[in-house]
């Protein structure tokens, strides 16, 4: 899910109001018809990316997807490293490690689980986040339908494959640190140079990785290909869209296109992949995105 540093859920809901204009309407419209399509870019490039895995694996993917994120982000932002402080670098350190492992557990998932089952586990991460600062008796019953989802995911089954579900949940718990850690550096470093900075630090941790994959297996043309474009429509395309869109989009809208990627992650992955979900599977899909869809319908401005 999210490689690029963008809004989550739960941070969206803490988003500021969008100011009033003659032309808001169309600037709404442009703005969810761009977070469609950022949408539909991540879950397109998670798919073309489990192409290559099987010249690649997952690491390599995710190391070229880190590779990727970190370019755009680094000319996007232009951060200054050198003037950080101790005090800024210790959120930024830790974010790059959570960001590389966040892909990097989401990746073998996929390879493991299929791409829809870890998207909807990963997404369990900024629910939590979200329901957790709520205090309503709705949010607790959210909570519980999600966790409902859960269990059917989950449930003991002769093909289940446990590690890779817990590869799922480890992304979720990233996603989750992603997002507490995104604001603490938010606060600390201004503008994106924080984010940046970590992108590219990931990228640094990742580079042993590319080294010994290319003296080890040299990667074909049409692999390094699935991974480059991964890297673009999964991390380039989404964060420069949340740019677009959180100036345009409401917070409410925001989170409930955001909570639709685990249903895009299980019809791409269906169409791309051939990897096809049962009706308990796409039911625990749907408990999960309703109850963050439920949760944003009811909560206050």
């Amino acid at each position: 899910m999210p490689a690029a540093p963008a809004l989550s859920t739960a941070s969206a809901q803490h988003a500021p109001p969008e100011s009033l204009t003659p032309h808001s309407e169309d600037r709404r419209l442009a703005g969810l018809v761009t977070l469609a399509g950022s949408g539909l870019s991540n879950q397109t490039g998670a798919a073309i990316g489990s192409l290559a895995f099987p010249v690649l694996g997952p690491l390599g993917v995710v190391a070229v997807r880190q590779y990727v994120a970190a370019v755009v982000l680094l000319a996007v932002a232009r951060p200054s490293p050198r003037s950080f402080t101790r005090h800024q670098w210790w959120p930024v350190l830790l974010l790059a490690l959570v960001f590389g492992t966040m892909n990097l557990s989401l990746y073998t998932a996929i390879d493991r689980v299929g791409l829809g089952l870890a998207v909807t586990l990963e997404f369990l991460g900024p629910l939590a986040i979200a329901l957790s600062a709520a205090r309503r008796r709705v949010d607790a019953c959210c909570a519980l339908v999600a966790a409902a989802g859960v269990v059917t995911l989950m449930r003991p089954q002769p093909s289940a494959d446990y590690p890779g579900m817990g590869l799922g949940l480890l992304a979720a718990a990233c996603w989750a640190a992603y997002i507490l850690l995104n604001r603490t550096v938010g606060r600390r470093v201004p503008g994106a140079e924080g984010s940046a900075a970590a992108a590219a630090v990931s990228a640094l941790m990742f580079l042993p990785v590319g080294v010994v994959l290319v003296l080890r297996n040299p990667p074909t043309p049409a692999a390094l290909a699935y991974a480059v474009v991964a890297g673009v429509l999964a991390s380039a395309v989404p964060y420069l869209a949340d740019m677009f869109t959180l100036r345009r989009v409401p917070a409410p809208a925001f989170g409930l296109f955001m909570s639709v990627n685990p249903v895009l992650a299980g019809l791409i992955g269906w169409i791309v992949l051939g990897q096809h979900l049962g009706p308990a599977e796409w039911a625990a899909v749907g408990a999960v995105v309703g109850a963050n869809a439920l949760s944003i319908l009811t909560s206050r401005r």
